[in-house]
């Protein structure tokens, strides 16, 4: 794992990583409401959602891991565009899932759907969590079969 980490994060993917990891920090503490903007900048955890915080600090640098190693897997196999799409469904799935940030932009674009948008604000209120612990088992996954497709495609042990 080390050598396949070594390989790919040079200075150029690691800049990418920090951007990614950084810019889907920003939104989703954005949109989860643990970061607030006006009147000044400033960051609120309440009781009982220190769980889904560290979820949201979890599902970006995972992100910020994943995203960078897809990317260089696609510079090294553009001859192959069969195994090119794989590694990005898996990181586009987890980003997504974790990225269903039930704060008021979400509130209110479900709630233009009427009665449908009434159940599915209820459910993702209430599965919040479980489906950041998806989004995050997701993207492990794609780590994983990230750095094996690298493994195997670098002939590294």
């Amino acid at each position: 794992m080390i050598a396949i980490i070594r390989m790919v994060f040079t200075p150029k993917y690691l800049a990418m990583s920090v951007a990614i990891t950084g810019v889907m920090l920003f939104g989703l503490l954005l949109l989860s409401e643990f970061l607030f903007l006006e009147p000044y900048v400033i960051g609120h955890i309440p009781p009982g959602t220190e769980v889904g915080f560290i979820l949201i600090v979890l599902i970006s640098t995972l992100s910020g891991f994943v995203i960078p190693m897809n990317i260089y897997r696609i510079a090294m196999l553009q001859t192959s565009k069969t195994k090119m799409g794989r590694g990005l469904v898996g990181t586009i799935i987890g980003t997504a899932a974790g990225a269903c940030g039930c704060g008021p932009v979400g509130f209110a674009i479900i709630s233009t759907f009427g009665s449908v948008g009434s159940a599915a604000s209820s459910f993702l209120t209430n599965y919040e969590i479980p489906i950041r612990i998806a989004a995050v088992c997701v993207l492990a996954l794609t780590i994983y079969t990230t750095h094996r497709s690298l493994k195997t495609e670098c002939s590294l042990e």
